[in-house]
């Protein structure tokens, strides 16, 4: 079942999506060489509560941290550690905030350090490909037109799209329907209709698109071993543009600030 929402379960959606993107911005003053994700789960647990929220993947099936901190060529779903983050790395950090009875949900890929170009060009492209899904989060249009736009940027770029893992819908359920991949063609999929909201996650590989699980049940990796990168926004189905609920440009200026 899709649900769609109301103006005011929409408000306090948005509201439940600005706190993710707060601690975002937060752990951007943070997110640098020598410090463990431990730290930042920790430092990101703090603070979604100590502004009312709860931080949403905490026991979510049993996950045992706040945040997923992927890095290099981990996809998705990388579980906090003591291991420290180096010089040259690339740390998608993936949030999710229930507050007011509504989750928030969006990951946001930060680089300590120096990268290649070639690996600057995957983070820029994945970010490109976000916006481009978003353009097509219009009422009328199907996931597929989403996917496509994703698909079409990324493959052009020389890059490849994961499959196994899907944006999805997102309310009172960290996870509804209905799933958004990354892939596919225009026209097909489901319709999408006015005041659905949505979770856009492109999560581009540099090298082949297949992944593999780890034993732990949760890290996703790339198959060969080459760095992904991941960008997501949860944004309101809309008439004629989407309405994005959380927001880069607050992350983007602590980084800046850095």
């Amino acid at each position: 079942m899709i649900f769609i929402k109301t103006e005011e379960e929409i408000a306090l959606m948005r509201e439940s999506n600005m706190l993710v993107s707060k601690t975002h911005a937060m752990l951007a003053r943070e997110v640098r060489e020598g410090v463990t994700t431990n730290y930042l789960d920790k430092l990101a647990e703090a603070f979604i509560r100590d502004h009312g929220g709860i931080p949403g993947f905490l026991n979510y099936n049993g996950y045992p941290k706040s945040l997923c901190i992927s890095v290099n060529d981990v996809v998705v779903h990388g579980i906090p550690s003591d291991n420290m983050l180096q010089f040259g790395d690339i740390v998608s950090v993936d949030c999710g905030v229930y507050k007011n009875g509504f989750h928030g949900d969006s990951a946001y890929t930060f680089v300590i350090g120096d990268i290649s170009p070639q690996v600057q060009k995957l983070i820029d492209v994945t970010r490109e490909c976000l916006f481009l899904g978003i353009e097509k989060a219009v009422a009328g249009n199907r996931t597929g037109d989403i996917g496509h736009a994703v698909q079409t940027h990324a493959e052009k770029n020389g890059f490849s799209v994961v499959r196994e893992l899907v944006g999805h819908g997102v309310g009172r359920h960290l996870h509804e329907k209905p799933e958004v991949p990354n892939f596919g063609k225009s026209g097909q999929g489901v319709r999408l209709t006015e005041n659905m909201v949505i979770a856009i996650e492109p999560m581009i590989n540099m090298g082949r698109k297949e992944v593999k699980q780890m034993k732990d049940g949760w890290t996703i990796r790339t198959f060969d071993g080459k760095p992904s990168a991941h960008f997501e926004h949860s944004v309101v189905v809309r008439k004629n543009k989407a309405e994005i609920l959380s927001d880069f440009e607050i992350i983007d200026k602590e980084i800046v600030r850095n």
